[in-house]
């Protein structure tokens, strides 16, 4: 009798476990895993979703349109990592972590090739201004028939980027595709730079062009990844106050090359009187976007008041 009442008693438990199993499954399968760790104060863990990416449709990005097929641009992600061309990457070694998320963004030229071990080697996403576009074509077989895999997004003004014959960019962008077919090349629309441009003024109150403001490659990137993740991470940006803190680290605007330094750079940018990158007003927007979206700054760390 004993040995009767001892099997049920294990059954019984093996079932509670099986059913307590099915409902944590359901839950990480069907709830944001971030904000289930953000209940138990876990905030600082590195975190891979649980999502089934065939349970949903890629999403439509109308504003960035193929040069080959002239079709929007289809991207969805889980988890991006952007990661930034600032000279803080160097010495980070988080390049295994990086290539470990669903999308792996980058910007402009910057290299992987000798720096994997601090920025990762995998690129799914290559967000590139007009004016950068001529560094890549210095080394076209590596960016577009190498990496051929990557998505390239191109932004710039529409006196560059015109489909007539006159765009300079444009028909630098059209030479490269018939010459590597399979590279994934697009540009946004003048809609879309319209856009851009009017977040920037929602967001700061002055207009771009006015103010003698060039947008970085930083906010189109990040535009763009708020609308294709679910999640971000950005490796290697600092903050609006990080060149006034104590923290202040010393290092090159880019980690790839030598150069002036990364918060010279950023004053020169804020305080020209035409034709500067507001580099300092963006990243106050983007702490604000960081309150409304999943994004999380790191490498250096930042804190969202």
């Amino acid at each position: 009798m004993a040995c009767i009442l001892k099997r049920k008693s294990i059954i019984a438990v093996s079932s509670v476990a099986a059913f307590l199993f099915v409902i944590i499954f359901r839950l990480t399968n069907e709830v944001n895993f971030p904000l289930i760790l953000n209940c138990f104060g876990q905030t600082d863990v590195k975190w891979m979703p649980f999502s089934d990416k065939q349970k949903r449709p890629l999403r439509t990005h109308y504003g960035y349109i193929n040069i080959k097929t002239q079709e929007p641009l289809q991207l969805d992600c889980d988890i991006c990592a952007i990661v930034s061309n600032s000279g803080q990457m160097a010495g980070q070694k988080v390049g295994i972590e990086i290539d470990q998320s669903s999308c792996i963004w980058r910007m402009n030229n910057a290299p992987t090739k000798g720096y994997e071990e601090d920025v990762g080697k995998k690129t799914t996403i290559r967000v590139v201004s007009h004016t950068s576009v001529p560094l890549l074509l210095k080394n076209p077989e590596y960016f577009f028939k190498e990496a051929n895999s990557t998505v390239y997004v191109i932004w710039g003004p529409f006196r560059n980027m015109r489909k007539d014959g006159n765009g300079i960019v444009y028909n630098m962008l059209k030479k490269a595709v018939d010459s590597y077919p399979n590279a994934k090349i697009y540009v946004t629309t003048e809609k879309r730079m319209s856009y851009c441009d009017g977040v920037f003024k929602e967001e700061t109150g002055k207009d771009r062009v006015q103010s003698g403001s060039y947008l970085s490659t930083g906010w189109f990137t990040l535009i763009l990844a708020m609308d294709a993740c679910y999640g971000i991470h950005v490796y290697g940006m600092i903050n609006d106050t990080y060149c006034k803190s104590e923290a202040f680290r010393k290092v090159p605007y880019h980690y790839y090359e030598p150069g002036r330094d990364e918060c010279d750079e950023y004053f020169l940018h804020e305080n020209a009187p035409y034709g500067g990158h507001r580099f300092i007003t963006e990243k106050k927007v983007f702490a604000k976007w960081a309150k409304k979206h999943t994004i999380i700054f790191t490498h250096p760390n930042w804190t969202l008041s």
